[in-house]
């Protein structure tokens, strides 16, 4: 199967080739006939799937295809002559500004040839660029629910014209309290438009969520948690702590791809930091002590390659999505099976493999034979000299 026959219109067809995207991924062949057909669609999947080209670019055909039909409104410009506006067609909505970022960066790749506006919108920054770009119209709206929110109380974006609404993560929606800010948003909503529900787990609030918004939906899913880790090597080194530093610089020393690196608490992932760069390899941290400036000057680092290494808490990791990140380092181990999973899920993404490699002390070995048992994979051992 390719990307040509699922009969994507030829402008996004252009536009994806550009980016050297032959094949779909499963998602994709699965949930792009889906959501073309203009039906609702429940999608599970985990991030790293290739899940967020399964909304985008069918959006991006329907608009395109709507143009000539679309209802502007029709305001009059500074020489009084009418000028058409316009409106928001499509709604993405989101948990983090990070996703948020990503998602607007694929709509912008996607779209190029289609002349399709989009706006991002999200909490602690400024709103005045957001609000200029609402003000000057846009067709797709990507936002997380609190900036959202203010901003229709403002009276700087009206839904009423939706014709597509996405709910990204709705899980971690969930997690992150944002379920009571939904549920207010969707009285907004046209009742008739197509509705795109995505989520990795299906928790009974969700499953109610789920149940509410859509509409005969079909179920397209993928990847259960398990098989996450399928194009992912996994290797561990049993290491006490004072260790983890000297294996850390070593592994670092001899790797010269870029490294994701976790570590469990914010305090840790400065000093991680602090230790490779005292130790010439560039590298810096990203946490939720950091301002949103912070972290996202050093993920656009991180993707450029001018730092080498990014220390990550797991919530601070949440929005990062790099192309064909290869080495993931467990430095300390999460609490939970279930975020180890979502951790090497960062690398082997959409089809490439890649190497997840942790360190574990003797108080954290229970841990491994969790996720041993979780994953169904034995993971390789490795011995270090110091």
């Amino acid at each position: 199967m390719t990307f040509r026959e699922l009969e994507i219109a030829e402008p996004i067809l252009k536009a994806i080739c550009e980016k050297g995207y032959e094949k779909p991924t499963p998602i994709q062949e699965k949930g792009i006939p889906v959501a073309l057909s203009g039906g609702d669609m429940l999608g599970i999947a985990q991030t790293g799937t290739g899940k967020t080209a399964t909304f985008a670019i069918p959006i991006l055909q329907h608009l395109l295809a709507d143009r000539s039909e679309e209802k502007s409104s029709e305001t009059r410009g500074n020489k009084g002559r009418l000028v058409k506006r316009r409106v928001i067609k499509a709604l993405i909505l989101t948990p983090t500004r990070e996703l948020a970022i990503q998602i607007g960066e694929n709509i912008t790749d996607y779209g190029k040839y289609t002349g399709i506006r989009h706006a991002i919108i999200f909490g602690g920054v400024k709103q005045g660029p957001q609000t200029d770009l609402l003000q000057a119209g846009v067709d797709i709206l990507v936002a997380t629910p609190g900036r959202l929110l203010d901003l229709i109380r403002q009276g700087y974006v009206n839904l009423s014209s939706i014709t597509h609404f996405v709910l990204d993560e709705a899980d971690r929606m969930l997690d992150m309290g944002f379920i009571a800010d939904i549920r207010r948003l969707l009285p907004m909503l046209p009742t008739k438009r197509q509705t795109l529900f995505f989520s990795a787990t299906m928790p009974k609030d969700i499953v109610n969520l789920s149940r509410s918004i859509l509409s005969n939906p079909t179920r397209v899913e993928v990847t259960p948690v398990s098989s996450a880790v399928d194009t992912v090597e996994q290797c561990v080194y049993f290491v006490e702590k004072p260790e983890k530093k000297k294996l850390l610089v070593s592994l670092l020393k001899q790797e010269k791809k870029s490294v994701l690196v976790f570590s469990r608490t914010k305090h840790g992932a400065d000093n991680i930091s602090r230790l490779l760069k005292k130790s010439g390899i560039k590298s810096e941290a990203i946490h939720g002590d950091k301002s949103q400036g912070q972290r996202q000057r050093a993920l656009s680092n991180f993707k450029a390659g001018a730092i080498r290494v990014m220390v990550a808490t797991d919530i601070a990791a949440r929005g990062i999505d790099i192309q064909e990140l290869e080495i993931v380092i467990n430095y300390d181990l999460p609490d939970v099976a279930e975020t180890y999973v979502h951790r090497i899920g960062r690398t082997g993404r959409a089809g490439h493999f890649g190497t997840a490699v942790t360190f574990c002390s003797e108080e954290e070995q229970s841990k491994i034979r969790e996720i041993q048992v979780l994953t169904g994979k034995k993971i390789n051992r490795l011995s270090f000299q110091a």
